[in-house]
């Protein structure tokens, strides 16, 4: 985008590139393409391209024309440089920008190291190091991880980062994770596409941990460093990073780096691994089959679990609750100390907390801000946002006081704030924030005194301004017009403007800007003069402005930037807090109880649960189910019953109230009672994935692989219709063999929906103890023509259903009757055979029982019948 005049071109080859995803017009001028925008548009067509994955480069002006006028290039063309390189992900948005809406859409740039482990097919084994940072709110998560040939573990982690540019190796990765990442970003929304970027030379770990050492060296000789950096606590940090992460964070310092916001990687102390042990992470699988983040029809947030939890006041307290619910808890005491805060909010009469919730309300996003300061990148009118934003919540509790609540959780917030006192007082007492609003940098600084260069060309604009004013007494001696005023025209000032019809006498050396009919307008050769000088110390001043506020925002950042950071990240953690006790003053929420499993028995009981999300958006009444698994009840339970009669419905409610226990939110339900699950594991549904090679059958068969492989006895595992891409007696086949690995091997908590009857029936006698037989109840009616009626219960029984009600479910679907009537009979026909199949494999198993010994009258008989069943 190059500025040319009042508009920003694009030329040659960009030209219908900008104007086929603008909208624009390109046309030819003289030999080559251009199109054009407006400048006031420039943001939001940035915005748009850099959506669509295009690197987005400004060509501007450097110079200006009144110190051009005085400098040495004064006879040669104005320079123009590249001032802005932006990408999606490293463009720092203003603070409250239009398109700001979703506050939890943060995508980062996310750089993969590969390791290969030797191994060939479904034996290969990788280790990737990965770096995901958001230069616009300051977030920085590292992972180091082993994966499969499949590559489930990345996988997972681009569903939960979303990224929306990813840095890579020019000669590749290896084949299968090129793959997957090539069919993530080709599954990537059309609203915003990811975009890959390559780098040429890959880094050896010594090369890139020299890198770090210098970049972060150079940083300390600019004084801009922090603490950290000076404490060597920085790189004894980064020394213990693994190698390959160490890599990806060279690359990625280098990469940022050439966008002015590697800053955002300055404090380790807010890096996060994306893993922790007092997390569990929830895989690709479970997040889109529970609708974690969006529901799986018109992916929206409505209709979501996080749309249902998320009562967040600020962006940055929803984006922490995102991470919350992505990566449930378990580990006991924090998931105590997390139900014990919500549930003291729900209660407390705590003055302390309507302070807390009032500073939340209408806060702006501080933590972009913050970062917005870190780049120097933040406007005036953003720093008169921020900083009495910052000083209110620095003066909203008193230091010496006690905070009063029984959670460590929430009096940490309120010890954190008083911190920011001192600080914030010293900077707001710096700043004129009347002028900052208006932008006025010159003019923002109480102080002048502390910027000597900046108050001398202020008083010798002032002079000039008075030269002005005095020669118009001058000129209005000479042109004999007391009354005369100077005026602005076309943008030019102190213009003398003169009727004709006067017929005024003007001095010869007076220079004519423009003529009318009725009007001529002069500007005399002293006030030519003054207005050259003005225009250039007008110039100076802006530049001196802009250096000493440029100078202000470095020594908040160097000096403040990590109080202030862990204040954000406390009133996050109070945001989150807070709407989940929001959530849980609903009718029909409880408090979960944890339950030792070692002391009070493994166990897993919802009484009367209710699903969250269709709960919220259906106007019926949801039918709520109970279910028991462990201490005392058979771990595993099998799942039957007819079409749309409410089983997936069922398993996913188990499985959204076990996630929503462990984020430390209450469930919908009458009472629950669990151990803590240290993973939900979820194979649904029936999809191919043609662009990676994979049928039906086949994601179904791999997607259970990895079940297998990383379930534990503490894992929840629902299994839906498994074996049903393939015949029959496969699909039966493996579904047994599957379930009974489960409940002999593993010994997890699982929940298996089926349509294989003879599979339950056969589980259920091999595993009494084990494995229990449920179904969705129904009630049956046969209309007067013969066809059968079904009534839906939704609610879970005992025992086992027979029937699934296939051609009912037809009929609902409008399949023509003359089908339907076909398709009952061929049921018909095919239960008779079947049956008969059984009933003459029975009787074969008997005779063989029988063979031996026997009266001559029996044993006649016996002869017969094995004739009959031949």
């Amino acid at each position: 985008m190059f500025e040319v005049g009042y508009k920003y071109r694009f030329f040659g080859e960009d030209a219908p590139i900008a104007a086929k995803e603008l909208g624009i017009i390109a046309f030819q001028h003289r030999n080559f393409l251009t199109a054009s925008i407006p400048v006031h548009r420039r943001d939001i067509h940035l915005r748009k391209l850099l959506s669509q994955g295009y690197k987005v480069g400004i060509i501007g002006q450097t110079e200006t024309a009144a110190l051009k006028k005085v400098g040495d290039t004064r006879n040669e063309l104005f320079a123009r440089e590249l001032t802005n390189l932006y990408t999606a992900a490293t463009y720092v948005d203003h603070l409250g920008s239009a398109d700001d809406l979703d506050p939890v859409s943060v995508a980062p740039l996310v750089c993969l190291v590969e390791e290969l482990r030797g191994g060939m097919g479904a034996d290969e084994k990788v280790c990737i190091g990965m770096v995901a940072v958001s230069p616009s709110t300051g977030d920085v998560v590292w992972d180091h991880f082993d994966d499969n040939h499949m590559r489930t573990e990345l996988e997972t982690r681009m569903v939960h980062t979303t990224p929306s540019e990813l840095l890579l190796p020019q000669n590749k990765l290896s084949k299968p994770t090129e793959k997957m990442l090539t069919y993530f970003t080709a599954h990537s929304t059309a609203e915003h596409r990811t975009r890959i970027e390559r780098y040429k030379n890959d880094l050896t770990y010594t090369e890139a941990f020299s890198y770090l050492t210098k970049y972060y060296t150079d940083k300390s000789k600019q004084a801009k460093a922090s603490d950290e950096f000076k404490s060597g606590r920085l790189m004894a940090a980064v020394s213990d990073f693994p190698k390959s992460v160490v890599i990806a964070l060279a690359h990625v310092v280098k990469y940022l780096s050439k966008f002015e916001v590697a800053d955002a990687l300055l404090e380790t102390k807010f890096f996060s691994k994306f893993t922790e042990r007092t997390h569990m992470l929830l895989n690709g699988n479970t997040l889109t089959n529970l609708e974690i983040y969006r529901n799986e029809t018109d992916f929206t947030k409505k209709g979501s679990l996080m749309w249902i939890l998320d009562r967040t006041t600020t962006k940055f307290g929803a984006r922490m609750l995102r991470s919350w619910v992505g990566r449930p808890l378990v580990d006991a005491v924090a998931l105590k100390e997390r139900t014990d805060a919500v549930e003291e909010i729900m209660h407390t009469t705590s003055g302390k907390l309507t302070i807390l919730r009032q500073l939340l309300k209408n806060s702006p996003d501080l933590a972009r801000g913050l970062c917005r300061i870190q780049y120097g990148k933040c406007t005036p009118q953003e720093l008169a946002s921020l900083l009495p934003a910052f000083y209110k919540i620095a003066t909203a509790f008193n230091p010496n006081d006690r905070p009063g609540f029984r959670s460590l959780l929430l009096n940490d917030v309120i010890f954190a704030l008083p911190k920011l006192r001192e600080p914030m007082i010293a900077l707001l007492g710096e700043v004129n924030l009347a002028m900052a609003k208006e932008g006025q940098k010159d003019k923002m600084w109480k102080d002048l005194e502390k910027y000597p260069d900046l108050d001398s060309f202020t008083f010798d604009l002032q002079a000039n301004e008075s030269e002005l004013v005095d020669e118009l007494k001058t000129i209005r001696k000479t042109i004999k017009k007391p009354a005369l005023q100077y005026t602005t025209w076309n943008g030019e000032e102190y213009v003398v403007e003169v009727k004709k019809n006067e017929n005024r006498e003007i001095p010869a050396d007076w220079m004519l800007i423009s003529s009318t009919k009725t009007v001529r307008r002069w500007r005399p050769p002293k006030v030519k003069e003054l207005v050259e000088r003005r225009a250039q110390l007008q110039e100076a001043i802006a530049l001196e402005s802009n250096q000493i506020y440029h100078s202000f925002l470095q020594r908040i950042s160097q000096d403040h930037y990590a109080l202030l950071r862990d204040a954000v990240n406390k009133l996050a953690v109070a945001d989150c807090l807070i709407s989940l006790s929001l959530l849980a003053l609903q009718q029909g929420y409880i408090r979960p109880t944890f339950c030792d499993a070692e002391t009070d028995g493994d166990v897993l009981e919802i009484v009367e649960g209710r699903h969250p999300m269709v709960e919220a958006v259906r106007d019926e009444p949801f039918v709520p189910n109970t279910i028991r698994m462990g201490a005392g009840e058979p771990r595993s339970k099998i799942i039957t019953g007819p079409n749309m009669g409410g089983k997936s419905l069922t398993v996913r409610m188990v499985a959204l109230c076990s996630i929503m226990a462990q984020i430390g939110s209450y469930v919908p339900a009458t009472s629950m009672r669990m151990s803590m699950v240290d993973g939900i594991l979820i194979r649904m549904g029936a999809s191919d994935e043609l662009a990676r090679g994979r049928s039906t059958f086949m994601v179904e068969m791999q997607e259970t692989s990895e079940i297998l492989q990383f379930a534990t006895r503490k894992s929840l595992v629902i299994l839906d219709e498994l074996g049903r891409g393939t015949s029959t007696f496969d699909g039966m086949a493996v579904a047994s063999a599957v379930l009974q690995h489960l409940i002999q091997n593993t010994k997890c908590k699982t929940l298996f929906i089926t349509h294989y009857p003879q599979v339950a029936t056969d589980l259920e006698k091999k595993f009494p103890a084990d494995v229990e037989n449920r179904h969705m109840g129904f009630a049956e009616d046969t209309r007067i023509d013969g066809t059968r009626e079904v009534t839906f219960l939704y609610k879970l029984m005992r025992g086992l259903a027979v029937d699934s009600f296939g051609v009912e479910c037809a009929r609902l679907a409008g399949v023509p009757e003359k089908v339907l009537e076909t398709a009952s009979e061929k049921a018909q026909t095919m239960k008779a055979q079947v049956e008969r199949r059984v009933n003459r494999n029975r009787l074969r198993k008997c005779l063989k029982l029988l063979r031996g010994p026997m009266p001559p009258e029996l044993s006649a008989t016996l002869h017969d019948l094995r004739i009959l069943l031949q």
